[in-house]
């Protein structure tokens, strides 16, 4: 008797243990049949919603403790959107911290914008490879920014949104143009119309010289007021990508019809790089007002309208 006395604490402490460590795991472990996943959680998505997702991912058992152990914590409003990794089975209160603290398990999101890429191909990308940031939300905020996000490699992490992007895109924007104050300056235009231009000649030139010598004949015809007469243009008038004009569309109504409207367009037509900026500011300086990209992929240039014609003859057939 005296034995079993003595033996009695350590059985109740071991009875307990097991109790406890049962406890843990029909409670605060993750499921039996965890697999690995990636859970999207929303922008102001409620603490309820987000314990759902997690216990139909079968990340989580029970979707009220993961409410109380954030409203526990004060971490309930703190709920950072984004995907997450599940990729190994971890227990309730970690899987609090993560979602409350943006660990993500994921590594940033590489997204490379190419040169002349316009904000509705930017906002497709995003959506692609951002999903939690809606193509059509961001195309809204990016369109009067359009030659102002610079194209660029960039890292974005998970929980990237509409504004942080915009805002990472046009301070690379910024930091880019800076060293080229002075060459603005002593063009004597406009920063908007420096951009414009510049992004013309990114989709009318393939190559630095191309595009400086491009330059050269847009400014040439704007000093003699004719029509720029870009081609271009109508792929932004009609948001496509690639874009070659019928007769029909020279005579669109839209201020972006630089066949019918002398002058530059009311702002750019995409997003263009260095190179192009670089070409509008340091233009090849030539008599030139014409110029085509024949069928043997070289530019040709003419002085008059009949010279144009006779390129058009020998390179366009």
């Amino acid at each position: 008797m005296d034995f079993l006395t003595r033996q009695t604490p350590w059985a109740i402490a071991f009875v307990l243990a097991v109790l406890l460590v049962g406890g843990y795991r029909l409670t605060f472990a993750p499921p039996a049949d965890f697999s690995e996943s990636i859970v999207v959680i929303g922008r102001g998505a409620s603490a309820p919603a987000i314990a759902g997702q997690l216990a139909t991912a079968q990340v989580i058992r029970h979707p009220a403790l993961l409410q109380i152990a954030l409203r526990l914590s004060g971490a309930s409003e703190r709920v950072q959107a984004g995907a997450y990794l599940f990729a190994k089975p971890e227990n309730l209160f970690v899987v609090a911290y993560r979602i409350s603290s943006g660990t993500y398990g994921l590594p940033p999101v590489r997204i490379t914008f190419p040169e002349g890429i316009t904000v509705r191909q930017i906002a497709a990308l995003i959506s692609e490879m951002l999903p939690e940031v809606a193509a059509a939300d961001f195309l809204k905020a990016a369109r009067p920014h359009e030659g102002y996000l610079f194209p660029d490699t960039y890292l974005f992490p998970p929980s990237a949104d509409t504004a942080s992007i915009l805002a990472l895109l046009r301070a690379n924007f910024d930091t880019k143009i800076a060293p080229l104050a002075a060459d603005i300056a002593a063009s004597g235009r406009s920063i908007s119309d420096i951009v414009t231009l510049a992004s013309l000649v990114e989709k009318e030139g393939r190559t630095t010289e191309s595009r400086r010598m491009v330059a050269g004949i847009l400014l040439n015809r704007l000093k003699l007021g004719m029509p720029l007469q870009v081609d271009a243009v109508f792929g932004y008038i009609n948001g496509r990508d690639t874009y070659s004009p019928s007769l029909a569309d020279l005579i669109i109504n839209s201020p972006y019809n630089t066949y019918t409207h002398k002058g530059l367009p009311p702002g750019p037509i995409c997003n263009p790089g260095m190179d192009a900026l670089q070409a509008v500011l340091h233009p090849t300086k030539s008599s030139y007002l014409y110029y085509l990209t024949g069928k043997d992929d070289r530019m040709h240039y003419a002085t008059t309208f009949a010279e144009h014609q006779a390129n058009r003859q020998k390179y366009l057939r």
